[in-house]
């Protein structure tokens, strides 16, 4: 059953923690190292790839968002429903925080297009349990949706580049 419980001021610090571990989670594998190695330097990038300081904003939009969704998720009533949206958000994200190490530190296109490709098959569902357990948190993570599936055709392109 889809809850739409209100959002209220004492939500407020429980959708903040949310926010900022989602944020720390998602950001954590940049730590390892990312676009400003001569590896990825040296590759031909495609005619789509964005200016490199969009990737900061966007994942930091997108990890705000999906830190809400898992707030509001996580708060609903404790149901079969939320478990499953719960367990999908985890596997999710672990594929989502693999792809960096995998993509920019194994310097592996291939694998990491089967990371990507993972990261959308899981997503699909997230979205559907998330939107079953509360309707808002399922369509917050429709923006998350849209960028990997273009983050996906981008890996895609550096692998028949590269």
């Amino acid at each position: 059953m889809t809850a739409t419980a209100s959002f209220e001021r004492g939500d407020l610090p429980g959708a903040l923690l949310a926010v900022v571990l989602v944020n720390l989670v998602g950001a954590a594998p940049a730590a390892l190292g990312g676009p400003d190695s001569a590896w990825f330097q040296g590759l031909t990038k495609p005619a789509i790839y964005p200016p490199s300081w969009a990737f900061g904003v966007v994942w930091t939009l997108l990890f705000t968002l999906m830190g809400v969704a898992l707030y509001l998720v996580w708060r609903a009533e404790a149901s079969r429903e939320r478990r499953v949206a719960l367990g999908l958000f985890v596997a999710q994200m672990a594929f989502n925080v693999a792809w960096t190490p995998v993509f920019f530190q194994a310097q592996n296109l291939a694998l990491a297009l089967a990371v990507i490709g993972a990261l959308l098959a899981l997503l699909v569902p997230t979205i559907a349990a998330f939107r079953r357990v509360d309707r808002r948190a399922g369509y917050l993570l429709v923006p998350y949706l849209l960028w990997v599936t273009f983050a996906a055709v981008l890996n895609y392109r550096f692998l028949a580049l590269n």
